[in-house]
């Protein structure tokens, strides 16, 4: 929450909140609805009813009746509070349009009654057109709000239709996770063992390990797990992907120009290829002007910086060409723009060129923070960081760039607004590329541990994260926000959670009963597995030489179910 920001108008909802049955409710959790951005000349309707607080001027109104706000703050009815409850998920749903003007920022906004502000949500409105806006609240405490629409454009007219707020409560919020994890993380899977003449090969017994899941939950690491096997031996033990912290930066590896020094990076990084984790590179460059290193920071010829530059992103990539999984090419350049000012408006997308140029199959990322974590940002807001990619990969020459997105997730220590993250994430995903928590962290506070599950889950639950990386470690890392374990290597609280997700989301080796029917089209006998790569082996307890092996892939792209026939020669 923060207080009203006068440069930005607020135009109350004259609203009567009513509980009804009604077909206007946007599902949060709608595979449909959740990566659509396109505008619509008519909103869809949905069948969503359960929990519904529809937003209407009169109980009797259930028709497709159009809000108009203006912007100067003036109302023609009068405003109604609608109490909400501390403990639940509020889902805001909403179709916009402009009534004048064009591409301006739409934005829900929740008044408490102290007057202070929590931004619900955004969308990039059109004139002619609907877009869905789309976000929440889970309120810290119970009390009445009001509910209003933001733009950044003082004399915006803004048209609204299908207003809804939907309830949740952290149960019925989990079920639908759970729900869309078994759609978007799993494939059903049906095994036919059969002989040659088609008849099955009863009794066979299929044994499945999944030797690489698909959705990887990660950890930084920095430079002291050189320095204690304790931390090496947790470390390998647990996580299969990793970034480092700063031994990649270029402030640690040129300190002083002309000399490079990357012992570090390149020592953490044999351990991980020894242990078999991928790691993700952070960053070419950093676009903050206080992270540059402290020879640069004194260079004012444009022409000079250019050249170190470009110095820096052959050097670094060159060296660890292959051996990455992504790079953060410019770090936070909607934050800070010390190239741009320096180089000119397109240094970052000529850098990502550059980049691309180097090595055109890693995958280079937009890194920003405050998000997903935070709803009250204006700087790199969801629409602002998609904006950001869609303007990199609009620059000549980097059409074809492997792009995704970064979103760090530094949240604070208060309840997570889970209805905004998912929103956030909404947005984040409609470009179709992956999109990654790459810095997840939280101050020490008394329900972290609980926080960080609940932000974990919303994440793996949505269709666009394609992985995780926890800013944590042991408590010998130095890693004092988020730390996994104590001194002896003892589990924390979070340190419980984090082990439970990496139980969860990797598969349990099994042992199953070939079950073969004539009607392939019966589910009987199909077995739900997670993404991934798996060793199968075929036996049978009475046929010796029976014993068949092979390897199989689930994957979202091979569709929602798929049939693996093995055919035994006997």
């Amino acid at each position: 929450m923060k207080n009203m920001n006068s440069g930005v108008f607020l135009s109350m909802l004259c609203l009567l909140l009513c509980l009804v049955h009604s077909k206007i409710a946007i599902d949060p959790f709608s595979l449909g609805h959740s990566l659509r951005t396109e505008c619509v000349m008519k909103p869809p309707r949905s069948s969503t009813k359960q929990g519904l607080l529809l937003l209407n001027r009169s109980v009797e109104d259930y028709s497709d009746q159009e809000w108009e706000i203006d912007g100067n703050g003036a109302s023609k009815d009068m405003a109604q509070r609608i109490q909400l409850q501390q403990g639940f998920i509020y889902s805001f749903s909403a179709w916009v349009k402009l009534r004048e003007g064009n591409n301006k920022k739409v934005g829900v906004v929740f008044r408490s009654e102290n007057g202070r502000l929590v931004h619900g949500g955004e969308v990039r409105a059109k004139q002619g057109c609907w877009s869905l806006l789309k976000g929440g609240i889970v309120p810290n405490v119970s009390g009445p709000v009001d509910i209003f629409f933001e733009s950044q454009d003082r004399d915006a007219k803004i048209t609204a239709n299908n207003l809804s707020l939907k309830q949740f409560s952290k149960e019925e919020w989990k079920l639908k996770q759970d729900q869309l994890i078994e759609k978007i993380r799993k494939n059903k899977v049906r095994f036919e063992v059969t002989y040659k003449n088609n008849t099955a090969v009863k009794d066979a017994v299929i044994s499945l390990k999944q030797t690489k899941p698909f959705f990887l939950l990660g950890c930084a690491m920095n430079f002291r797990i050189l320095q204690s096997e304790g931390y090496r031996k947790w470390f390998a033990s647990r996580f299969a992907i990793t970034s480092f912290t700063n031994e990649m930066k270029w402030y640690t590896t040129e300190k002083v120009r002309g000399k490079e020094n990357y012992t570090a990076a390149d020592s953490m990084l044999k351990f991980a290829e020894e242990n078999e984790i991928l790691v993700r590179g952070h960053t070419v460059l950093w676009d903050d002007p206080k992270m540059q290193p402290s020879w640069v920071k004194k260079i004012q010829d444009p022409e000079d910086v250019m050249n170190v530059t470009l110095n820096r992103i052959n050097s670094v990539m060159m060296r660890y060409k292959d051996k990455l999984t992504g790079w953060d090419v410019v770090n936070e350049n909607l934050h800070w723009d010390y190239f741009e000012k320096m180089l000119g408006v397109n240094a970052s997308s000529r850098f990502y060129n550059l980049a691309y140029k180097l090595d055109p199959d890693v995958t280079l990322f937009v890194n920003e923070y405050n998000t997903i974590e935070n709803p009250g940002e204006v700087t790199a807001t969801p629409v602002k960081v998609k904006e950001k990619m869609e303007e990199i990969l609009a620059y000549q020459g980097n059409e074809n760039i492997k792009g995704a997105i970064g979103a760090q997730g530094h949240f604070s220590p208060t309840q997570p607004n889970l209805a905004y993250m998912r929103s956030a994430l909404d947005t984040l995903g409609s470009l179709g590329l992956p999109v990654w928590i790459t810095e997840l962290d939280m101050p020490k506070c008394p329900n972290q541990a609980k926080y960080i599950e609940e932000i974990l889950r919303e994440a793996y639950s949505h269709p666009a994260v394609e992985g995780i990386i926890i800013f944590a470690g042991p408590e010998v890392s130095g890693f004092d926000k988020l730390t996994l374990v104590d001194k002896d290597f003892n589990n924390t609280e979070t340190g419980d959670v984090t082990d439970k997700f990496l139980k969860e989301w990797h598969q349990k080796n099994s042992e199953i009963l070939n079950i073969f029917t004539v009607d392939h089209e019966k589910e009987e006998g199909d077995v739900s597995l997670l993404h991934g790569l798996y060793d199968v082996n075929v036996s049978h307890p009475q046929i010796k030489n029976l014993d068949t092996s092979l390897c199989l892939e689930v994957t979202k792209e091979m569709g929602p179910r798929q049939v693996v026939r093995v055919v035994i020669n006997a």
